[in-house]
């Protein structure tokens, strides 16, 4: 008898755990689908073609009172974005009541600003005499450089709202283009100004992607 306590044992101590079956689902019921992993966005190289594609085709201005601004999109060829998404989020963030006016894009000249989405390193050659080292936007010329990089990662300030961020860059890279100047942090705990360089701090403000945030929500 004590020698089948002892075998048993022995067995039991090396037995595989087997993992318990899921109870059945209730009669006319389905078990839930598997929730979908998090959507990546794709992987930026430093440098892609260095030559810029204009998205064709254009987008008109939302109703309201004043002047049209007319600009372009353009993308470097070699980056894994869709052109035309890229175009229509610019569209739709420049069109925003909370954004700085009315804008109509165009696929051509006489233009008054370039939106470009370009690689770390075009980034860098379209901001010289800035220095953008690789992870800063710029507005230069009559561009407004939008660092691909930045557009993919966007920056912990943001607390993953890369969507906001996005809308950050592209406010704060036209907001130049219409002769704006950078800004600080009013005050610890208030919105940043659109034009503060969110990208590097927020110097104790709230992110905030808009020029204009009391205006309410975007239309739809």
């Amino acid at each position: 008898m004590r020698a089948l306590v002892v075998l048993l044992v022995v067995v039991a101590g090396c037995a595989v755990s087997v993992p318990s079956k899921p109870p059945p689902s209730p009669p006319g019921t389905s078990a839930p689908p598997p929730s979908a992993p998090p959507r990546a966005e794709p992987e930026v190289p430093r440098r892609a073609s260095g030559r810029y594609e204009v998205v064709p085709g254009g987008a008109m201005a939302r109703r309201g009172r004043g002047k049209v601004i007319r600009y372009l999109v353009e993308v470097e060829r070699g980056l894994p974005f869709g052109t035309r998404a890229f175009a229509a989020e610019v569209h739709r963030t420049l069109n925003d009541p909370r954004g700085w006016g009315r804008f109509r894009r165009v696929d051509g000249p006489p233009v008054r600003l370039r939106v470009a989405l370009s690689s770390p390193r075009l980034t860098d050659r379209e901001c010289v005499p800035l220095r953008t080292s690789g992870d800063l936007s710029c507005w230069n010329g009559s561009r407004s450089v939008i660092n691909a990089r930045r557009w993919a990662e966007g920056v912990p300030q943001y607390g993953g709202d890369l969507a906001a961020y996005r809308r950050y860059l592209i406010n704060h890279e036209v907001g130049h283009a219409l002769g704006h100047r950078h800004a600080r942090c009013p005050r610890r705990g208030r919105l940043a100004p659109v034009m503060a360089q969110q990208s590097k701090s927020l110097h104790g403000c709230r992110p905030n992607p808009w020029p204009h945030p009391e205006r309410g929500r975007a239309e739809r």
